[in-house]
């Protein structure tokens, strides 16, 4: 989960479930930042739980600031600490609340909502998104997995991170069904699919919407 876990990592207990393995996080990083928009300096994580996606882009050194945004308090108090541990905290700006709140995205709520982020964000910002599946049970749905039955389905995430910008990527179950993503590419352009693997295995897959080069590099 963490290569650095030994060295006093905190976590939640949903935290693994949800945690993006270390070498997936990296090789995300690795391959949002060789193909990103030459415009887009800025990393949004808008589901840090405890810091797993946010402190590898950090470690990557490729962005002028990353951003990340976690509703549990339990779990951004790990971010926060973790990303201490990996000595990121001070490339990491913390915000505490629903990202959808603290965006706009749900209107504009006072005290709430962060005017200033989701200006830069639509300006030079790369929004990653790691939404909750639904818990270890999303591995039961079967051979296709819909992605309407997250907590947060594909259309409500889509439609409102593409107001801020159309450089987005989201990381979702490996057995995504490809229809619905296929309903969220724009006009001529295209989307990215990457499956990320340990041990051989797919575990994961990230969706690449915007302008992106070639994401592996091939």
């Amino acid at each position: 989960m963490f290569s650095l876990y030994d060295e006093g990592i905190w976590t939640t207990d949903d935290s693994w479930f949800e945690v993006t393995h270390e070498s997936i996080a990296r090789t995300i990083a690795d391959h949002v930042a060789a193909a990103r928009p030459s415009n887009k300096p800025i990393m949004l994580d808008c589901f840090a739980g405890v810091g797993g996606n946010a402190i590898a882009f950090a470690l990557s050194g490729a962005f002028r600031r990353v951003y990340a945004i976690e509703k549990n308090e339990a779990a951004l108090a790990c971010a926060r600490h973790n990303a201490s541990i990996y000595g990121v905290l001070d490339k990491i700006t913390f915000f505490h609340g629903d990202c959808f709140d603290i965006l706009g995205l749900n209107g504009v709520k006072p005290g709430v909502t962060v005017d200033v982020l989701s200006k830069v964000i639509s300006q030079a910002g790369i929004i990653f998104a790691s939404p909750p599946w639904g818990g270890p049970g999303y591995k039961n749905a079967g051979d296709v997995f819909d992605l309407d039955l997250m907590p947060y389905s594909l259309e409500y995430m889509y439609s409102r991170f593409a107001q801020i910008t159309k450089s987005i990527v989201l990381f979702l179950p490996r057995t995504s069904d490809l229809n619905q993503i296929a309903k969220y590419v724009e006009g001529n352009s295209k989307a990215q699919i990457v499956h990320y693997c340990t041990h051989e295995k797919s575990k994961a897959l990230c969706v690449y919407f915007g302008e992106w080069q070639d994401v592996t590099g091939r």
